[in-house]
C-alpha cells in the first residue's frame, strides 16, 4: 500500500466521511507501526556496528517511515498531529481518532487539542 490516491488537502468531513477514511487509515497506520517494529528490532538485535554515521543513517530511515505516514494521512485529507494521532476536519472543530481506537469516538474543538476530546453523541 505505497500509494494513496490524494482526495483533497484541508476537507472537510463529515461524521460519515471522516467514518469512511477511517479503515485506511488505520491500515495504513497498523503497517507503518510495524514497519517501526521491525526496524527497532534490526536496530536494537542486529549485527549492526553502532558507529556514529550508522546511527546517523538510522534515523534518517525511521524518520522516513514516518513520513511517508504523514504524507498518505494528509493525502486523504485528514491532519497527522502526531505519533498515530488523526483529526479529521469538521468544519466546527475536529473528529479525532487515535490508534488502536477501532472507530471515531471523540471529537474536540480547534483550541482543545487530543486532551480537550470529549465523546461523539
Amino acid at each position: 500500500m505505497n500509494n494513496v490516491v490524494e482526495l483533497k488537502k484541508n476537507k472537510k468531513f463529515t461524521l460519515k466521511e471522516a467514518e469512511a477514511v477511517l479503515p485506511i487509515i488505520r491500515k495504513i497506520t497498523r503497517e507503518t507501526i510495524r514497519q517501526v517494529q521491525d526496524f527497532e528490532w534490526r536496530t536494537n538485535f542486529g549485527n549492526f556496528a553502532k558507529d556514529q554515521q550508522h546511527l546517523s543513517q538510522e534515523e534518517s530511515q525511521l524518520q522516513m517511515i514516518i513520513e511517508r505516514w504523514t504524507d498518505k494521512v494528509s493525502k486523504l485529507g485528514a491532519e497527522p498531529k502526531g505519533f498515530w494521532l488523526v483529526d479529521f476536519d469538521s468544519g466546527e472543530g475536529y473528529f479525532c481518532w487515535k490508534y488502536p481506537e477501532e472507530q471515531l469516538n471523540y471529537f474536540h474543538e480547534y483550541k482543545g487539542g487530543f486532551t480537550g476530546r470529549t465523546p461523539i453523541v
